[in-house]
């Protein structure tokens, strides 16, 4: 673990064992933290922290950029990591360092930003000042589909505000956020301002939710998870930003370019097996050109080549032999309950892919909005297909969910485009594109999808707490 500037296990802890999705060979091991542990890294990040919050925040800022060269620099071995121990092709992977970078560096140029107000009083002699100050020690619990870009997505804007900041990677995937505490080592990063423990999330990550020095947790992962945390740090009255799951529908309309739709839904499902949340988990079709959109579909998700993410493949394993299954099964009980199987990919466990965790691309369709693949989140590339009447039955079908994150809609009809901000309920909007969200935009879900959200200035105030003083002047 990375706590208060310098490299430890911490003593009596048991190791986690960390394998190569693709092949299943041990990577190595990182050490299964406890409520001690916890302990020392909260203690590391608040005598860090009011220190921290004293610099000049252009300081901070070029401490990130200084970071974010290091990640620059690291480039090659940092994306070969990623794809060892998660399985996403290598380009994708680079993509993955690149958006770190992005992250600190479009997180660095807030530092010039910070606002506060002055306002007049209702009072003679007398002004109201609004300030914005740091929360205090911020922890973050990330995911495994992209275990480095999520850290800094929230360390960045976290760090620039003044906080000081604890990481936990998911225990699949945890090498990742150590990678990224050696690189902020030698940007220069005082000692106990970044630190990174490792261990299960229900034993470190409740820890941290539930220390009462922590301010605020930011997570991103499951539901599940999210609900746990929102009880647990329920009785410390914690801030909590969560990014849960999504069950993103991909609407295409009678008038769209087709052509255009399929390489969006290829890419909107497919990139990193499935495993992100904003992917493509529903696809609505008008029934006059539902035919053409699946023979194009099903041709090119046949065309994808799987294999070793060094090889750099279009789609590489699933991330645990856990998710495989899980993704199989899912299918299976749609199968059961009367989805018709159109592509047939399924887990793949011979020759080539006798170790690993394969799945290949699997397309069925539905008539029943209920189906175990419309209504749950899949989280890989299986895809149900759904023929719809109009654009109304579109979206009543798209609304029928409790998650609310991403959303896609392919046509050329304005008046359609304009309708969708009031009547599709979701928060984020892709309208004739693939997803890929912007880092001075806004991230956030609606219902099950989460709380709050990440990137742009709406992402960055969500790091500051607000202070009001009446300055009186008078005699």
């Amino acid at each position: 673990m990375w706590v208060d500037g310098s490299w430890f296990e911490h003593a009596g802890s048991h190791a986690i064992e960390v394998d190569n999705p693709a092949s299943e060979a041990l990577l190595g091991q990182v050490p299964a933290g406890d409520a001690a542990a916890v302990d020392a890294a909260v203690a590391a990040a608040t005598r860090a922290q009011s220190d921290w919050a004293r610099r000049p925040a252009n300081e901070r800022g070029k401490l990130l950029t200084r970071w974010a060269e290091e990640i620059d620099r690291h480039l090659e071995p940092f994306a070969r990591l990623i794809a060892l121990e998660q399985g996403k092709p290598l380009s994708q992977a680079r993509g993955e360092v690149g958006a770190c970078s992005e992250f600190l560096r479009y997180s660095a140029q807030w530092a010039r930003r910070i606002e506060g107000d002055i306002l007049p009083s209702d009072n003679r002699h007398e002004e109201i000042q609004i300030r914005s100050l740091p929360l205090g020690v911020v922890a973050g619990l990330t995911a495994w589909n992209y275990p480095a870009a999520l850290a800094t997505r929230k360390a960045g804007p976290a760090l620039v505000a003044g906080n000081t900041f604890i990481l936990l990677g998911h225990e699949i995937t945890p090498f990742a956020g150590l990678y990224l505490a050696a690189l902020s080592e030698r940007a220069g990063f005082p000692p106990g301002v970044f630190n990174v423990v490792t261990g299960q999330g229900p034993v470190v990550g409740q820890a941290l939710v539930e220390h009462p020095d922590t301010d605020l947790i930011t997570m991103t992962g499951s539901t599940r998870a999210g609900r746990q945390i929102f009880r647990s740090a329920a009785e410390e009255l914690k801030i909590v930003r969560l990014e849960l799951g999504g069950k993103a529908p991909f609407i295409v309309m009678e008038d769209a370019d087709v052509d255009a739709a399929v390489k969006a839904a290829v890419t909107a499902r497919y990139t990193n097996c499935g495993q992100i949340c904003t992917c493509s988990e529903r696809i609505y079709l008008h029934r006059q050109i539902a035919d053409e959109f699946i023979d194009k579909f099903i041709a090119a998700s046949r065309a994808l080549s799987i294999g070793n993410p060094l090889d750099d493949p279009d789609m590489g394993p699933k991330v645990s032999r856990g998710e495989r299954d899980k993704v199989a099964a899912m299918v299976q009980r749609g199968i059961a309950q009367g989805d018709r199987v159109l592509l047939e990919g399924g887990p793949l466990d011979s020759g080539d892919y006798a170790k690993g965790y394969w799945i290949a691309p699997t397309i069925v369709e539905t008539r029943d909005n209920r189906s175990p693949l419309i209504d749950d989140e899949v989280f890989g590339p299986v895809v149900p297909i759904q023929r719809v009447d109009d654009f109304e039955q579109a979206l009543a079908f798209a609304n029928d969910t409790s998650y609310g994150l991403s959303a896609y809609v392919f046509t050329r009809d304005l008046k359609r485009l304009m309708r969708l901000p009031s009547e599709l309920r979701f928060g984020e909007i892709y309208f004739n594109r693939a997803n890929g969200e912007q880092v001075h935009a806004y991230h956030s879900g609606w219902g099950h999808s989460g709380v709050g959200g990440e990137d742009g200035k709406y992402g960055f105030s969500a790091y500051f707490k607000k202070q009001t003083m009446y300055v009186n002047w008078g005699d």
